[in-house]
């Protein structure tokens, strides 16, 4: 950075800095936003991660998931259980990925030998058996990991990377599985790994009973993970917080419900009753605020603790969040 530019200001993203590659940080680090209403005076940002959640594996819900993929009852055959797959959810993709590694030469097909050893050595070239069945994905990060999952003889068929959020991609949902399974007239169900907190909308979108009958699909949900607030998380951000405290303007970027409690608290902004203080607008330092990923984040803050954030994403991608914080940049220096 030249002498003569503008400090960084500092971004503070809640959520776990995602390996190898953070598409928050690479945006962020890269990208000067105008800091005036001229496109002369540009500010950079300086990303800083503050992990919010940790996540543990829910058995019951790996081991139906692990069951299925080992019955090959996830197929696009007549006798299947299940037609495709959703995901909206890295998380959820992650623990997909665990159990398709864990399952790599776990059957015989066909067995073979190694020539140095006695023991039979078990391999399934087809495995994970997912060839011939469409997989739903919300958005390209969701795409991205879910298209490094090796199958042979063909990679995973993913599709809804442009929808970007769940009420777009069930509406994409139906007409692609429409076209997928086009001869039968009561559809497959779709298998849907999540987590123990997630939105509703799509298996209401997919299953609405005032759907024709050949275009309703039933929807499995499997919960495969738990979500919970890092032990750490409310002094890790106070410490952020202080680091950054001689900041012109920073920005928190939220993005999930789960611990808003505890970034509000770590601003101070909570009263005892668990909601933001009568006059705890006012005693904010007019150089923090908050930006939300989308608009169920932003809800949960105005419903539960009655906070409105800044800005909230239109999309839910580092370049939405981008877009969001330099519009409302854009509107105050005007």
């Amino acid at each position: 950075m030249a002498s003569n530019d503008p400090p960084r200001v500092p971004i503070l993203l809640l959520k776990t800095k995602s390996t190898p590659i953070d598409t928050y940080e690479e945006l962020f680090s890269s990208t000067p936003v105008p800091s005036s209403g001229s496109d002369e005076a540009r500010t950079s940002f300086s990303p800083q991660f503050v992990p919010v959640l940790q996540h543990r594996l829910e058995e019951p819900g790996v081991n139906a998931l692990r069951e299925h993929l080992q019955n090959q009852s996830i197929s696009s055959r007549e006798d299947s259980t299940y037609g495709g797959l959703i995901f909206t959810s890295q998380r959820a993709v992650e623990a997909f990925a665990k159990t398709v590694d864990e399952g790599k030469g776990a059957f015989l097909y066909p067995p073979t030998y190694s020539q140095h050893h006695k023991h039979m050595i078990l391999s399934d070239p087809s495995w994970p058996h997912l060839q011939n069945i469409p997989i739903y994905s919300v958005g390209p990060a969701t795409t991205r990991a879910l298209r490094a999952i090796p199958q042979a003889p063909k990679p995973l068929q993913v599709f809804g990377e442009h929808t970007g959020n769940g009420e777009i991609l069930s509406r994409f949902i139906l007409d692609h599985y429409a076209e997928w399974y086009p001869s039968r007239t009561t559809k497959p169900a779709l298998l849907f790994p999540v987590g123990e907190q997630r939105r509703d909308i799509i298996p209401k979108t997919l299953m609405d009973p005032t759907l024709p009958a050949d275009r309703r699909i039933e929807v499995a949900e499997k919960v495969v993970y738990g979500t919970g607030v890092m032990e750490s998380f409310l002094s890790d951000f106070a410490a952020v917080l202080r680091d950054t405290a001689g900041a012109r303007e920073r920005w928190v970027v939220v993005f999930s419900p789960t611990g808003c409690d505890s970034m509000l608290r770590g601003m101070g902004l909570l009263g005892e009753d668990g909601r933001v203080e009568s006059g705890a607008a006012a005693r904010r330092d007019g150089r923090t605020y908050v930006a939300t990923i989308g608009p169920t984040t932003k809800q949960h803050l105005e419903s539960n603790f009655g906070f409105s954030p800044d800005v909230s994403a239109e999309t839910p991608s580092p370049e939405g969040i981008l877009q969001a914080i330099a519009k409302y940049r854009a509107s105050r220096s005007n």
